[in-house]
C-alpha cells in the first residue's frame, strides 16, 4: 500500500512538473524587430555604399539602387493560454487589427484575451524600413510572423476586414535587434580607441602613423581655436604626404565652439594621416576610433613555417577589415559590395568567422528587388558568382530556409540571364554588360568567352539544387537539363585536343587560337574534366609559363585552388611564400588588390591611372585563409551543414601544422605532422583520408586500406582520434 501511495505521489508530481514545463514552453521566445525580407539589407547597403568619397566628392555606385517598400503588412495567427498585454513599437506609422477589427487610437499597449486570435499590423515609413517590435508574455514578433508588401485587403458590407485571400505572404526578415530601443535604423558598427605609433613633423603640420592599415574615425584631443584643419589620408606614407593626389581627405572648419575631444564624422581607411591646420587652431594629440563588426575569429592556423603563419594572420586581419555591415571589396577606395569579391569572402568566412548572417545580408543586398534589369554590379560573371555563392552557403551552413524563402528571386535573376543568351544558347556581352573576368593587360572579352559559359553551367547546377530544396521539381528538372546542355556545348566548342586545354573564346563562329588560365582552372575544381584532362590542363596551362600569368590575388585564389585540387600543395606553398610574402617584404600590413613582383617603388601604389588608386587592403587578398583550411588542414563539408565531412590533411612539405575549421555547431580540429595525425569534431560524421608509407595505427576506430598507400578512418562527433603513420612525401 505504501509503495502504491508513493507511486501515486510521484505521478502527481510528474504531472505538475509537466504542466509547469508546458506553461514555460508557452511563454514567448525572444522578441525581435521584423521587416519585409531583404528590405533592411537593401536600405543599409544603400547607406553604406553612398559613403564613398573621392577627395571629398560624393561618389555613388555605378549600378541601380533599390528602395524598401514604404508600406508593409505583418500578420500572425496565434493562441494565448492566458490574457496577454502586448507592447507595440514601430519604425513608422502603424495600423493595428485584432481578429479582423481595427483598433482605434494610438496606444502602444493593448490587452488580448486568452484564446485563438489573428493580428495584422500595417507599418508605413517612407524614409526608413517599416519595421515592428511586439513584446508580451506570450505574443512577440519573431521569425514565425509573415509579411507582405501588397495585402489586397478589402472590407465587406458589415465593416469586417477580409481574410486577405490571394495575398502572397512571406517569411519576415530579422537581425539581432532584440529590444524596443535597439532601432534597426540606428545601427552602427562597434568602435574602440586606437592610438598613434609615431608622430613626426610634415611641413607646417604633422604625419601620424597608426602602425598598420586600419579603418575608423580620427579624433582630436584638446582641440581649441578657430580656423581650418585639413586631413589627408593614406594607406601609404607617400599617399598621406601627397595632399594633391591622395584618394581621401577631410576639410574641417571650426568656429571655436567645438568640443575639445572632437571626432571627425566620416570613417576612412588609412594607416597614415597628414594634418595641416590654421595658426588659430591647436590640439594636444590625435587618436582614432577603430570601427569594426564584432565577429569571432573561430578558424585557426599554425605551422612549422613562421612566414606562412604571418601570412595567415595578415590574411585574417585583411578579411576582418573588409567584413563590415556587408562583405566589402576594399576599405579605402570603393567600399562597395561587388559580387565577385563577395563570393571569395563567403568562402574565406567559412574558414575564419563562419558568420552566416554576413553572408545572407550580402547576398540579399546584391540581389535587390524586382524587376531585374541588369547583371549584378552590371557584370555578367558577377551574376553567376551570386548563384554559386547561394549553393555554397547551403553546403556549409545547411540553411534550407534561406533558399526556400528567396528561391523566387533566384528564378527571376536566372531568367534574366538566360534571356541574354545569343542564338547559339551562349552568353555573349550585350550593350550594358560588363565582362570582367580579371584585371589583366590585353585580356580579350569579345564574343563567346568560355569562362562565362562555365560559370553559367555551374549557376544552372546551383539552380537545380535550389529548386529541389524549394520543392520545385519541374524547375529542378529544367535547370539540370540546361546545365547538362551547357556543359556539353562548352566542351564541344572550346576543348582542344591539340592544346590540351579549353580555348578562351569564339568570335563570329571561329574559335580563336588563344589559351588563358580562367576556364581551365575553374574546370578543375568544378570537377568538369576527366582525370586525364585534369592532368593535361595542369601541365599545358597551370604550370606553363607561356600562358599569360595572373597578377591579381583575385584570380590567384582560383589558380592556387586548382593546383591544390591537383595535389600540388608543396608548389602552392612556395607560390604563397613568394607572392603574399612579397607583399610583406614591401611592408604590407594587409593584402592588396593587385601585386606584380616586376613593379617597384611607386608602381606598387598606382592603379586606374591614379598614383594611389590601388587598394592596399582588399578582401580578395585574404585567400590563404581558405586555401589553408580546405587544402592543407583538408576540411570540407560533403553534405549540407557538415552533416558529413572530409578531412584530408596535406603538409605540402611542412614539418607540422594544426588548426581549427568552424562548423555550424562547433569546430573540426586537426593536427598533422609527418608521423602523427590528431583529429576531432563537435558534430557530423566525418572521414579522415591520408597516405602512409607504412601500415598506420589508431587508438580509436578502424583504419581501412584503400590501396596505393591510401587509407581512411570514419570519425564520430565528440571523439579525438590519434593516428600514427609515416607521411608520403
Amino acid at each position: 500500500m505504501e509503495t502504491r501511495k508513493y507511486t501515486i505521489l510521484l505521478l502527481l508530481f510528474a504531472m505538475c512538473f509537466a504542466t509547469t514545463v508546458t506553461q514555460a514552453q508557452e511563454k514567448a521566445p525572444q522578441a525581435t524587430w521584423i521587416w519585409y525580407p531583404g528590405d533592411y539589407e537593401i536600405w543599409l547597403s544603400n547607406k553604406m555604399q553612398a559613403r564613398r568619397t573621392e577627395r571629398g566628392a560624393f561618389l555613388p555606385p555605378l549600378w541601380r539602387y533599390y528602395s524598401p517598400y514604404a508600406l508593409v503588412t505583418f500578420r500572425k495567427e496565434f493562441t494565448l493560454p492566458a490574457e496577454d498585454e502586448i507592447a507595440i513599437y514601430t519604425e513608422g506609422q502603424f495600423k493595428l487589427q485584432i481578429d479582423g477589427k481595427q483598433q482605434h487610437g494610438t496606444s502602444q499597449k493593448i490587452t488580448i484575451p486568452a484564446g485563438k486570435h489573428s493580428i495584422v499590423v500595417k507599418v508605413y515609413n517612407q524614409e526608413r524600413v517599416p519595421a515592428v517590435f511586439i513584446e508580451g508574455d506570450y505574443l512577440v514578433t519573431d521569425e514565425s510572423w509573415k509579411v507582405t508588401f501588397e495585402d489586397k485587403e478589402w472590407i465587406d458590407e458589415s465593416g469586417k476586414a477580409s481574410d486577405q485571400s490571394g495575398t502572397n505572404w512571406e517569411a519576415v526578415g530579422t537581425w539581432d535587434f532584440n529590444s524596443p530601443e535597439d532601432l534597426p535604423s540606428e545601427f552602427r558598427l562597434a568602435t574602440t580607441p586606437h592610438y598613434a605609433k609615431t608622430v613626426k613633423p610634415a611641413g607646417d603640420g604633422e604625419l601620424v602613423d597608426f602602425g598598420k592599415e586600419t579603418f575608423g574615425y580620427i579624433k582630436f584631443h584638446g582641440l581649441k581655436g578657430e580656423g581650418n584643419v585639413n586631413i589627408y589620408y593614406g594607406e601609404s606614407e607617400e599617399e598621406a604626404l601627397d595632399s594633391a593626389y591622395c584618394e581621401t581627405l577631410d576639410y574641417l572648419q571650426f568656429d571655436g565652439s567645438q568640443e575639445e575631444d572632437y571626432t571627425v564624422s566620416n570613417s576612412k581607411a588609412f594607416r597614415y594621416i597628414q594634418v595641416q591646420h590654421a595658426p588659430g587652431i591647436s590640439y594636444d594629440s590625435i587618436s582614432m576610433l577603430y570601427e569594426y563588426l564584432p565577429v569571432e575569429y573561430r578558424g585557426e592556423w599554425n605551422s612549422s613555417d613562421e612566414l606562412l603563419n604571418e601570412i595567415w594572420d595578415v590574411s585574417a586581419y585583411t578579411m576582418h577589415l573588409n567584413t563590415r555591415e556587408f562583405f566589402l571589396d576594399g576599405i579605402k577606395r570603393d567600399r562597395w559590395i561587388w559580387s565577385g569579391d563577395a563570393y571569395q569572402s563567403y568562402l574565406m568566412n567559412y574558414y575564419l568567422f563562419f558568420d552566416n548572417a554576413s553572408v545572407r545580408r550580402t547576398l540579399l543586398a546584391l540581389r535587390g528587388k524586382e524587376p531585374v534589369s541588369s547583371h549584378m554590379n552590371t557584370i555578367m560573371d558577377y551574376s553567376f558568382y551570386w548563384f554559386v555563392g547561394i549553393y555554397d552557403y547551403y553546403l556549409y551552413s545547411g540553411d534550407e530556409d534561406f533558399i526556400k524563402n528567396f528561391y523566387p528571386r533566384m528564378v527571376s535573376m536566372m531568367e534574366f540571364c538566360l534571356g541574354r543568351r545569343n542564338e547559339n544558347g551562349m552568353m555573349e556581352g550585350l550593350p550594358g554588360d560588363w565582362i570582367f573576368i580579371d584585371w589583366a593587360d590585353g585580356l580579350s572579352k569579345q564574343g563567346e568567352v568560355s569562362f562565362e559559359q562555365m560559370l553559367l553551367a555551374r549557376s544552372l547546377e546551383a539552380m537545380a539544387v535550389s529548386a529541389e530544396i524549394a520543392g520545385d521539381q519541374e524547375g529542378h528538372e529544367k535547370y539540370q537539363k540546361l546545365a547538362d546542355e551547357m556543359k556539353e556545348k562548352l566542351f564541344k566548342v572550346f576543348w582542344s585536343e591539340d592544346r590540351e586545354a579549353i580555348m578562351h573564346q569564339r568570335v563570329d563562329g571561329k574559335v580563336l587560337d588563344n589559351v588563358t588560365r580562367y576556364a581551365n582552372m575553374f574546370g578543375i575544381f568544378f570537377d568538369y574534366f576527366s582525370d586525364d584532362q585534369k592532368e593535361a590542363v595542369k601541365h599545358s596551362v597551370l604550370l606553363n609559363d607561356d600562358v599569360q600569368k595572373i597578377t591579381t590575388p583575385y584570380m590567384r585564389f582560383y589558380e592556387l585552388e586548382a593546383l591544390c585540387a591537383m595535389g600540388e600543395q608543396a608548389f602552392v606553398l612556395d607560390e604563397i611564400r613568394d607572392y603574399w610574402g612579397g607583399m610583406l617584404d614591401l611592408g604590407a600590413t594587409s593584402f592588396w588588390e593587385k601585386y606584380d613582383p616586376s613593379e617597384s617603388g611607386a608602381e606598387h601604389l598606382s592603379m586606374y591611372g591614379r598614383p594611389y588608386g590601388k587598394s592596399l587592403c582588399h578582401a580578395w587578398g585574404a585567400s590563404p585563409i581558405y586555401l589553408f583550411g580546405k587544402y592543407y588542414l583538408g576540411v570540407k563539408p560533403l553534405s549540407a551543414g557538415y552533416g558529413t565531412y572530409e578531412i584530408r590533411p596535406e603538409l605540402g612539405g611542412l614539418e607540422w601544422m594544426e588548426g581549427k575549421v568552424p562548423t555550424p555547431k562547433g569546430n573540426v580540429s586537426v593536427y598533422c605532422s609527418t608521423k602523427e595525425i590528431k583529429v576531432s569534431s563537435d558534430e557530423g560524421q566525418g572521414v579522415l583520408k591520408f597516405k602512409s608509407k607504412s601500415k598506420p595505427k589508431t587508438d580509436e576506430g578502424e583504419i581501412k586500406a584503400l590501396g596505393n598507400d591510401e587509407y581512411e578512418l570514419v570519425l564520430l562527433a565528440g571523439k579525438e582520434y590519434v593516428v600514427k603513420y609515416k607521411a608520403v612525401k
